[in-house]
């Protein structure tokens, strides 16, 4: 997989910044409808005490119901995740109906993929050891906490996922935090910082007024649009 690499101090720049904030900048650019690009509810940030998330997205699928024919092999998704520039985020969709059976990600699996330069995990399955992956310090979004990996094993590697609504492929750039997931387009990553410092000294010039003792209700729209 051939991913061209941001500038590390892109990455760090968009890394400053929560997904909303991030989410209102790429609809200044128009290049993509205002309610695509970004995680549903059903997954949810389990340590949103870690931050904002940056990284290239890896892509598997995975099923934990019904036993499996041979032993799993987690060799491909290795290889494809080191293809990828660093910082790497596994999003691994589960195909279970219901998902979220049994978790692929704990303990092991966490210091295994921190260890090949991952900083977390998407998943619309489950999860499991939050306390000892928490200390790691490494991501999990996810459905929720689960109590077994049951007979969890990859089903592919590499192909285009949907969790939650959102679409990811190998190598889309993902940014993540306590509000949820966001797909960032890879060719205006660059310029978003810029466009965020724009929205976020509006919006604090707007609120700085609503605060002042020059608030004046009868000027509501017409400040509101001076926002925009």
């Amino acid at each position: 997989m051939n991913v061209t690499a941001l500038p590390p101090e892109v990455l760090e720049r968009l890394r400053r910044y929560d997904t909303p904030t991030l989410a209102n900048a790429i609809e200044t650019f128009d290049v993509r409808p205002r309610d695509e690009g970004f995680a549903g509810l059903e997954i949810r940030c389990m340590f949103p005490e870690l931050g904002p998330m940056v990284g290239y997205a890896a892509t598997a699928t995975i099923r934990a119901r019904g036993r499996a024919d041979v032993d799993p092999d987690h060799r491909p998704l290795w290889e494809l995740v080191r293809s990828l520039p660093e910082p790497r985020v596994v999003v691994m969709q589960d195909l279970d109906d219901p998902p979220a059976h049994g978790a692929f990600w704990g303990e092991v699996q966490a210091n295994l993929f921190r260890a090949l330069g991952c900083v977390g995990a998407v998943t619309d399955g489950s999860v499991r050891d939050l306390n000892e992956v928490r200390e790691l310090g490494f991501h999990f979004f996810a459905r929720g906490p689960a109590v077994s990996h049951a007979y969890v094993r990859l089903e592919s590697v590499g192909e285009p996922v949907t969790v939650a609504g959102l679409s990811v492929g190998t190598g889309d750039l993902l940014h993540a935090d306590q509000h949820g997931v966001l797909l960032v387009p890879h060719r205006i990553a660059a310029e978003l910082p810029a466009a965020a410092d724009r929205i976020v000294e509006r919006e604090q010039a707007f609120i700085r007024w609503l605060r002042s003792p020059d608030f004046d209700p009868e000027r509501l729209a017409e400040m509101r649009r001076a926002r925009h």
